[in-house]
């Protein structure tokens, strides 16, 4: 299982991306993340960030497979 968070800042399109908690190069500093939790992979996790934030969704680069737009 892997550790992931939400960027608490949304992006010019709205979405909250979801990252990985491990080397991202699009990652949000620090004080803009806040914890998903573990989850099996980036499907869990981007189902739990849009509890948060309706438009919610995977990050290019540490989470494609759950990147949307």
């Amino acid at each position: 299982m892997q550790k992931f968070y939400v960027n608490t800042n949304a992006q010019s399109n709205g979405d909250h991306e979801v990252h990985e908690d491990t080397y991202c190069s699009n990652a949000p500093s620090p004080e803009n993340r806040r914890d998903l939790g573990y989850h099996q992979d980036c499907h869990g996790a981007v189902r739990e960030a849009k509890k948060i934030y309706n438009k919610s969704n995977g990050c290019y680069y540490c989470c494609r497979a759950c990147h949307t737009s």
